[in-house]
């Protein structure tokens, strides 16, 4: 407890976090005690609500050409299991979740370098004039810088296009870590770090919002995980556009990542990430999210007691964490969400993607 009172005076006087802070919290080994401080402050914070999302993941199409080493879901055009959906099939899909009661759609894919940007906006102006008040949550900021250099177009031109189609808000995807030397090694073919946060920095200028995200438990250090949340909250601080931050627990299998070793992350590290996600991002990103597709629905109510606040949503169909091995089931109805938060102590709230409350369940 000793090497932590600095930080404890620091979180009391609501004092900011450095680096320094960031690695004694990461390299300590006291868990309890640190996820008491993140659960102090998330009370402070955003009291004892718990928010979730009624929602439908649509994955258009897994034909890529990052081929990232930490990823399970790719295929390559004409490989087995490649596919691309239609924007028929994504109509089909949306209509299905409109009759579960979605009220957003979280529309990610890979880089496909066959589809136009037409397409991309096509999908949201179909989907919008069909579902006028349905959020479109859609395509990462890789996903943005992809189709910038494959049309042309500057990354505010795509965005302004797609914001007037029916763009509501930009998924946290693709931030995986910042460190270049290590994103490198994970997605050499992939944006760097620096242009993911000068995509969202736009986005955010032109009124979108955006969440983000970072992926842990793979080849990272802990100064890799400090620097990658410290440089959030540092455009966090310019632009007041993030709306929640979510640490994505790495899935090693089927990837080459399994083959080299790499093991995946322990609960203890799932906690501590998320805890000292909330310490570091006290005062700038509110909202904390346990992404209960990834750490399983127990480990999700656990971390509502290290700091989280937010367990996402019904997802419905997702596919990229489960070609990696995951084990949570696909789709988690409302009233199982509202038990699991509730049984952890805690207030369950239904948002929209912006976060408004539709309703809360005492």
């Amino acid at each position: 407890m000793e090497e932590l009172s600095p930080i404890i005076e620091k979180i009391h006087a609501s004092s900011e976090l450095d680096f320094e802070d960031g690695m004694l919290l990461m390299e300590s080994r006291n868990l309890p005690l640190i996820g008491a401080l993140a659960d102090y402050v998330r009370r402070r914070t955003v009291g004892d609500r718990v928010m979730f999302v009624t929602n439908c993941h649509i994955n258009y199409t897994n034909v890529c050409t990052s081929k990232c080493s930490f990823c399970a879901y790719f295929r390559e055009e004409g490989q087995k299991g490649a596919f691309t959906l239609t924007i028929d099939e994504i109509l089909e899909k949306a209509e299905k979740a409109r009759s579960m009661g979605a009220t957003e759609l979280h529309i990610v894919g890979s880089l496909n370098p066959k589809l136009p940007f037409e397409y991309y906006e096509k999908v949201l102006s179909r989907l919008h004039e069909k579902y006028p008040s349905m959020s479109l949550k859609a395509y990462t900021a890789v996903e943005i810088a992809h189709l910038s250099q494959t049309s042309g177009m500057s990354v505010k031109e795509i965005l302004l296009r797609l914001k007037k189609a029916g763009l509501t808000g930009l998924p946290g995807g693709g931030g995986e870590i910042f460190n270049e030397e290590i994103r490198k090694k994970l997605c050499p073919n992939k944006i760097s770090g620096e242009q993911w946060l000068k995509v969202m920095e736009t986005a955010h200028k032109l009124g979108i919002k955006s969440n983000a995200t970072m992926l842990y438990g793979h080849i990272e250090t802990n100064a890799d995980i400090v620097d990658h949340i410290l440089r959030i909250r540092k455009l966090q601080k310019k632009t007041r556009g993030f709306q929640a931050f979510i640490p994505l627990s790495f899935h090693p299998d089927n990837t080459e990542l399994q083959k080299n070793g790499v093991k995946g992350p322990t609960g203890f590290d799932d906690l501590k990430t998320i805890a000292v996600s909330r310490l570091l991002l006290d005062g700038y990103v509110n909202n904390i999210k346990t992404y209960w597709v990834m750490v399983g629905e127990k480990l999700a109510q656990v971390a509502l007691h290290y700091g989280a606040n937010d367990i996402d949503g019904t997802v419905m169909e997702e596919r990229i964490t489960h070609a990696a091995g995951g084990a949570t089931p696909e789709y988690m109805p409302k009233e199982r969400l509202i038990y699991l938060i509730k049984n952890a102590g805690r207030i369950p709230v239904e948002r929209t993607t912006n976060y408004e409350i539709i309703k809360e369940y005492k």
